[in-house]
């Protein structure tokens, strides 16, 4: 349960975040990315250590947020969240197997090496996803209007997300059409 609570705070962030900026003062904010930092510290589940390290930088930005009573740390949040999704699916390629083949596992215990190859693939692809979204969080938290920046962060990113798990689908079931045609 804590877990959605994680999500649905996380998703909707820039949105809480735009809505109250103006009302607000920044440093009442920041309660948001206390609540979200402490949340994650007890919802890490399997990945404890990184969502410990998401809750400690969170903790960063909200007292940065506190004692400067500026914006500019509460916009950073998104930013956090991408650099810390690269950090997870950039070492899951050094250390192995990486976080597409742990997901596909679930479904195909035994993934055999052209299986592999692909979500190695598909983790490098999500990786520079991060580094590219990751860029424009960063340059819409410093550059743009707080419309912008939530407009991106709000809407945008989430629709990037969406359009390139559904390309990997579709991608994913055309393939495997093509190789089971090849085998008969």
């Amino acid at each position: 349960m804590r877990w959605a609570l994680v999500l649905a705070l996380t998703a909707g962030y820039p949105l809480i975040v735009y809505f109250s900026l103006g009302h607000i003062e920044p440093r009442y904010i920041a309660l948001l990315l206390l609540a979200l930092a402490g949340l994650r510290w007890l919802t890490g589940g399997a990945q404890v250590v990184q969502a410990r390290w998401v809750a400690l930088a969170a903790l960063l930005l909200a007292a940065s947020t506190a004692l400067l009573n500026q914006s500019l740390p509460l916009k950073l949040y998104p930013v956090l969240v991408n650099v810390v999704l690269l950090a997870v699916f950039g070492l899951s390629l050094v250390r192995g197997p990486s976080v597409a083949e742990r997901i596909a596992r679930i479904q195909d215990p035994d993934l055999d090496a052209r299986g592999q190859a692909y979500t190695r693939r598909v983790t490098q692809v999500w990786c520079g996803f991060f580094v590219l979204n990751g860029g424009l969080a960063l340059a819409t938290a410093l550059w743009a209007s707080e419309e912008i920046w939530a407009l991106y962060n709000g809407l945008i990113a989430y629709s990037l997300i969406g359009a390139l798990m559904g390309g990997e689908w579709l991608l994913r079931r055309a393939l495997r059409a093509r190789y089971e045609r090849a085998q008969a």
